[in-house]
């Protein structure tokens, strides 16, 4: 087993997570979303956040406006929806107890192999 796989699939399940968390306190278009996640060093690729944008809109959580840009066509700005932000929310108390459930538990391992 491949060492990177497990990291990948580790990045992939947060994303939405991070990309809801991102949008919370302003709208983004897709370049500040992965400027803002290459900083993290959550590795995202356009072909990969693209998909995960439209499902994100299109189960209600997000919504988009065109907005003009004085360096180039226009851009796609990304903003959560009320119920986005009713979902980011459960999702961080979500997220909240399971870092605090695997700490016990690998704290609770860390312990045991002492």
């Amino acid at each position: 087993m491949k060492i990177e796989n497990t990291k990948a699939q580790m990045r992939k399940g947060v994303l939405e997570y991070c990309i809801l968390s991102i949008l919370k306190d302003q709208d983004a278009y897709v370049a500040e979303i992965l400027g803002t996640l290459k900083d993290a060093k959550m590795l995202v690729v356009e072909g990969t956040i693209y998909p995960l944008l439209t499902r994100l809109k299109n189960a209600g959580l997000l919504s988009y406006r065109w907005e003009e840009s004085t360096s180039g066509p226009p851009r796609k700005y990304y903003g959560l929806t009320q119920t986005g932000r009713l979902f980011l929310n459960e999702l961080t108390t979500t997220w909240d107890n399971l870092q605090k459930d695997v700490s016990l538990v690998t704290r609770q391992k860390n312990t045991n192999n002492e």
